[in-house]
């Protein structure tokens, strides 16, 4: 298959980029991190004012390369843009003809930026489970770095999906005087106890598979199968019940009747095979522990009201959270995403309101569910192309 990157709409080859900064960060754990690296690529081009710089924040399992081609991509066969050039390009909803857009790896994560599959620098190893927990908290102060760097005084606009909507609220109640838009799409401020169980689950399958041997698979076989189930599991929750009806139903893969054994056999099993086999292929089982967890601690609420004491599940003032936010928002959810429900959306609109913030707030139908962020382009490109305006 021939790759076109001229097409309308495409940014075309890009290159990803790597900032390293010297020092430490102070985690909110109280432990240090550093030196950093941070994976980040950009798109468009800043103005002389630098009053156009949009930042993507990016979900658990993507990367800094939100479009385009990578050069070395283009060689292989049915080689894929970067996971949001659906919107992001010339005329796109995020318009790199208007805007200067960036998009970083998290720390935490396994796409470049520094996470548990990194030297550590005190050791000479691999972090491992050495790599200090980090919040989404600690995620957004590396960002806050990486801005630094590029010497952007403020962003025109934050917007990212599930954890990456997380970080655009985090941007805008921790930094006002740096965000002049937020779009948080398919997110919520703090996890239910439904979400907190299935990334335990998650865990749990990478921890329970052998080849884990506490973190120290660098050298030797990883831990595959544990992933994979965690992937399988986690993907579960992307979907609804109705894109999975009318997906897979209850057909069967290669075969016209039942097998009478424990091979995958229906299309939904085989599927999620499929997609459990391909993340072990790009993904490090430890950033996944890593990065689920820092999803589990996210709470707005709690960072609020936290003291001496640090924080807790008694501090719950959403309100009082967004009380300094100066941002202009758009918050975005999906009908049939239940990992992510739209009542989460209406409780951060509800705060926002309270505090006088102007917020335009829309449930968009879709039958896709949470992963409907990554496939509803016309209809988010219609709302953020207006908002943006």
């Amino acid at each position: 298959m021939v790759v076109r990157i001229d097409e309308a709409g495409a940014v075309g080859v890009v290159e990803t980029r790597y900032f390293d900064y010297p020092g430490s960060l102070l985690l909110e754990s109280g432990r240090e991190l550093g030196p950093i690296r941070l994976a980040y690529e950009t798109y468009g081009t800043l103005t002389p004012a630098k009053d156009n710089a949009v930042f993507i924040l990016h979900a658990l399992s993507a990367d800094a390369h939100a479009a385009g081609f990578h050069a070395e991509d283009l060689r292989k066969p049915n080689a894929k843009p970067g996971w949001w050039d659906i919107m992001i390009g010339p005329g796109k909803a995020f318009d790199t003809d208007r805007f200067y857009i960036v998009c970083s790896n998290i720390i935490g994560g396994c796409m470049g930026s520094t996470g548990p599959n990194c030297l550590n620098p005190a050791t000479g190893n691999r972090y491992a489970l050495d790599f200090p927990i980090v919040t989404i908290g600690d995620m957004v102060e590396a960002e806050r770095l990486l801005m630094d760097h590029l010497d952007i005084p403020r962003w025109y606009a934050v917007s990212g999906g599930s954890m990456g909507g997380m970080r655009a609220l985090q941007w805008a109640v921790v930094y006002p005087d740096r965000v002049e838009r937020c779009i948080p799409i398919a997110t919520t401020h703090r996890l239910t106890a439904q979400g907190i169980a299935f990334n335990a689950v998650g865990r749990a399958a990478i921890m329970s598979d052998p080849n884990w041997r506490n973190g120290q698979y660098y050298d030797d076989e990883e831990p595959a199968n544990g992933l994979s189930v965690a992937r399988m599991i986690g993907h579960i929750t992307y979907l609804s019940e109705q894109s999975m009806h009318e997906k897979f139903g209850r057909s069967l893969r290669n075969a016209v009747e039942y097998t009478w054994n424990f091979t995958p056999e229906f299309s939904v099993e085989t599927y999620l095979q499929y997609q459990g086999d391909e993340f072990v292929k790009r993904f490090d089982a430890n950033s996944y522990l890593y990065i689920t967890k820092a999803m589990d601690y996210f709470d707005l609420g709690a960072r609020a009201e936290s003291s001496a004491e640090g924080y807790g599940p008694q501090a719950e003032s959403l309100t009082a959270a967004m009380e300094g936010v100066s941002a202009r928002f758009l918050v975005l959810s999906f009908s049939s995403d239940w990992l992510f429900p739209t009542s989460q959306s209406r409780e951060i609109v509800r705060a926002l309101r309270l505090n006088g913030i102007d917020v335009s707030f829309v449930e968009i139908q879709s039958s896709y569910g949470h992963d409907a962020f990554l496939l509803e382009a016309e209809e988010i490109t219609r709302l953020i192309k207006g908002f943006l305006q």
